[in-house]
């Protein structure tokens, strides 16, 4: 499973879904916007934080941890 928050430098969200993601256990790879203006055209992402599984967005917007674990107990 290849797991990606897409996110700005500036995102005050990102800390709390990387944290959230670290206590799940998952593994996932930090992608900001400004470094790859590429990905965020071809994903269509317009909300900071963004996760992606297996190229796929899940959420566009900062989940709440419910969804979160949902999402997670799914895919696993």
């Amino acid at each position: 499973m290849n797991v990606k928050v897409i996110t700005t430098r500036r995102c005050s969200h990102r800390p709390n879904l990387e944290r959230e993601l670290k206590v799940l256990g998952v593994a996932y790879e930090l992608v900001f916007i400004e470094d790859q203006p590429e990905l965020v055209w071809s994903m269509d992402i317009r909300h900071s934080p963004s996760l992606a599984i297996d190229g796929e967005v899940v959420f566009r917007e900062q989940p709440e941890g419910a969804e979160l674990r949902a999402c997670f107990s799914e895919t696993r």
